[in-house]
Order: structure tokens, then C-alpha cells, then sequence
């Protein structure tokens, strides 16, 4: 009698466990939190353009929403943009919304890479019109606590995809 109730707290410990346990999107969301703060870095594109490559881009991510989703702010050297991509959960899902210059509003759904390091955005929609192209892709890969990479392509006119990758130093 006595093992059989060890056996049954035994297994009822472990199914709290597991009901209690962060979701792989949770655990997402949260890696992607830790990059608050304040970065710098310069930019690196394929093809070239000479609009944006070798530019100082300073990102800003801050979680908002008492915790429930984080603003990504991206300005580059002598560029009037500033792109806000907003990440947040959305039941089991990580889901990017991109607020682009070009005047559209991409999804992308999100997910971590078996080693932890990094979360990739495949395209999901898009609102608004794609006359001027529209972001594509995105992937965050958290370095250590003061380094980063990101990488985005965008879809220009005509589906030609344009690649930028930005390995940025935390400031603050």
C-alpha cells in the first residue's frame, strides 16, 4: 500500500510537471526577450546596396505590454526609416508583425532551432499592397548576452529577394 501511493505521487508530481512546463513557443518568445536593450552594428547585404551596406544600424528591442509582446525599432545611418516589427504570442504561436516602410504589414510565424540560439520567422501573409516589395523572412541569433546577429530578406518587385544581415554589439 505504502508503494503504491509513492508510485501514485511519483507519477502525479511528474504530470505537473509537464502541465506547468514552458511550451517550445514560450521558451521562444522568452530567448527573444532577453535581447532588450539597446544594439549597434553595420549592415551587410546580398545583392549589394549601396543605399544600406557598411551602414551603422541601431536596433532598439523592448518588451511592452506588461511582457506580452516586444518592439523592435530599427533605424540606419542617413536613412529617413524607421521600421517597427512587433513579436508576441499568439496562443501556440510566435507570430512577427512588420510595420514596413514600404507600407505593408508582413506576418511571420516563428520557431527555435533545436540548439536554442536561434528563431527563424517564415512568411505567413501580408497586409497591405506589395507594389514596393515586402519583408520575407527574419531569424534572430542570440551570440552571448552583449552580441546578436539578425537577418532579413526582402522580397523586392518582380520576387527578387534581397538579403541583409546585421551582427550587432549591445550598447546598453
Amino acid at each position: 500500500m505504502k508503494s503504491l501511493r509513492f508510485m501514485l505521487s511519483l507519477v502525479l508530481l511528474s504530470l505537473s510537471t509537464l502541465a506547468f512546463g514552458q511550451s517550445d513557443t514560450q521558451k521562444s518568445f522568452d530567448k527573444l526577450k532577453t535581447l532588450a536593450g539597446s544594439w549597434e552594428g553595420n549592415v551587410t547585404t546580398v545583392p549589394q546596396d549601396a543605399t544600406i551596406e557598411g551602414k551603422l544600424t541601431q536596433v532598439s528591442l523592448r518588451a511592452t505590454s506588461m511582457g506580452n509582446a516586444l518592439m523592435h525599432e530599427m533605424t540606419m545611418g542617413g536613412r529617413p526609416d524607421d521600421p517597427i516589427t512587433m513579436l508576441y504570442l499568439d496562443g501556440d504561436r510566435l507570430l512577427l508583425t512588420h510595420y514596413c516602410d514600404a507600407g505593408n504589414r508582413p506576418r511571420m510565424a516563428g520557431k527555435m532551432s533545436p540548439d536554442g540560439k536561434t528563431v527563424e520567422f517564415s512568411f505567413l501573409d501580408v497586409a497591405g499592397s506589395t507594389q514596393y516589395g515586402h519583408m520575407y523572412h527574419a531569424v534572430f541569433t542570440v551570440i552571448d548576452a552583449n552580441h546578436h546577429a539578425e537577418d532579413w530578406t526582402f522580397m523586392m518587385p518582380g520576387d527578387k529577394p534581397m538579403h541583409a544581415h546585421m551582427d550587432l554589439q549591445r550598447t546598453k
